[in-house]
């Protein structure tokens, strides 16, 4: 088999867990619901054997530092996942959480609560803020070290007053996701049903 094509997601409490099991569903690949927990529980080791037992991808894992400051166990891990050379990472959805003047990520791109994309950060519930090209946030520590593809910041996955909630189609994630299969060469109207460019979903 080739590389196995990932993507990582910066945030594992439960609805993370509940959001990343329905997109990934929605989108014909596997979620490792074993790679949730706040803090992360698996090495990047065991996580890289779950990812292989996969059967389809993409394979859409998480990782948690429970707000530790620094290099935690979950960005260990997402270190490791990511330079294994059996790993192709599509790209990364990096959560922001409120750790304003302690941890931040560049970002390539970022979705708010109400379906825009632009280059602005936002902050947990999904608002715009000033910054340009960075997000405050847990476990994204170690983002500028990973050679990815394309970084999508957005708020609190599966929250960000209720509008990312499953029951409403997680339309925030979805959106990210999207952006990130498209730029890997995906064809999202499969799923989506119809000719939908990525502005479409709202």
């Amino acid at each position: 088999m080739g590389k196995r094509r990932v993507i990582l997601v910066t945030d594992g409490d439960e609805y993370a867990k509940k959001t990343i099991q329905y997109v990934a569903k929605f989108y014909g690949g596997r979620c490792i619901s074993s790679s949730f927990g706040n803090p992360t529980k698996l090495s990047g080791e065991e996580i890289v054997q779950l990812i292989h037992q996969a059967p389809y991808d993409p394979v859409f894992v998480m990782f948690d530092d429970s707000g530790f400051l620094g290099e935690g166990f979950g960005e260990k891990a997402m270190k490791y996942v990511a330079k294994d050379p059996s790993i192709e990472v599509l790209g990364v959805i990096a959560v922001a959480s409120k750790t304003h003047d302690s941890e931040w990520a560049k970002v390539d791109i970022t979705v708010d609560r109400f379906g825009e994309v632009s280059p602005y950060g936002v902050d947990k519930s999904g608002i715009q803020e000033m910054d340009i090209g960075r997000i405050n946030g847990d476990t994204i520590y170690c983002l500028d070290e990973l050679n990815v593809p394309i970084i999508v910041g957005v708020g609190d996955i599966g929250k960000m007053a209720r509008i990312d909630d499953v029951k409403n189609g997680a339309p925030v994630t979805k959106k990210a996701v999207e952006i990130i299969l498209e730029r890997s060469g995906y064809d999202v109207s499969k799923w989506n049903k119809h000719e939908a460019d990525i502005t479409d979903t709202f």
